[in-house]
């Protein structure tokens, strides 16, 4: 079952690296995109909270393969140069995004209205109440529902293999097709298990440890 063991690992140890990457720099991405979002959602300007509804709406209902083939096939056809890579990170982390935002607003949601009205009453702007106050507060809230997006998001980094990037999937697929036969098919699907799980495993338990001390501060 495991013929070629050596190359085979060699090779899914690659994919794992490629995966991680991606999915590590997506979700820094996603993070960015979805403070930016909440900002929006709970702003006083009502054309700020229209346009970020309107962008949760679209990437919450379209699919993520869509989003990744519509931005790699599409803005080079209006003058857009792209790369696998580029399209891959800004993709995933765009949609990601959408999600991030509504797991900080039900964060938001959470907390007192009497904590924004202390804010407001030591004389802190709607933007020193939030950084100082509200999202700090909101973060540790969602830590575990952020969690679970990162991890939905080593499965959904699997989708980038459609625009070109060898990930661990890819990978996979690579070895399963090799023309000399030299893999064979079962060892490569538990490998290829076994990676996801590990690369799982690993950022759960680095979750987890971001709760904890989430719960010390508090």
């Amino acid at each position: 079952m495991f013929d070629n063991f050596d190359l085979m690992a060699e090779a899914l140890l690659e994919g794992m690296r490629v995966t991680t990457i991606v999915t590590l720099a997506s979700y820094g991405i996603a993070l960015v995109i979805g403070m930016i979002l909440v900002v929006m959602h709970v702003s006083p300007a009502a054309p700020a909270r229209w346009a970020a509804n309107a962008y949760t709406q679209l990437f919450r209902n379209v699919p993520l393969l869509a989003v990744l083939l519509v931005m790699y096939f599409g803005l080079p056809s209006i003058g857009i140069d792209t790369t696998s890579w580029g399209v891959g990170l800004v993709g995933l982390g765009m949609y990601t995004g959408a999600f991030v935002g509504e797991t900080l607003r039900s964060g938001i949601n959470s907390i007192p209205l009497g904590q924004a009205e202390a804010a407001r009453s030591i004389g802190l702007t709607f933007g020193q109440s939030l950084q100082t106050v509200i999202l700090p507060q909101a973060f540790r809230a969602v830590i575990p529902p952020l969690g679970s997006l990162l991890i939905a998001l080593v499965k959904n980094s699997a989708l980038v293999l459609a625009i070109g990037i060898t990930e661990l999937t890819a990978m996979s697929r690579r070895l399963i097709e090799d023309d000399q036969s030299r893999f064979d098919l079962w060892g490569v699907i538990i490998g290829v298990t076994v990676s996801y799980l590990v690369i799982a495993l690993v950022l759960s338990y680095l979750v987890r440890l971001a709760e904890r001390r989430a719960a010390f501060v508090r």
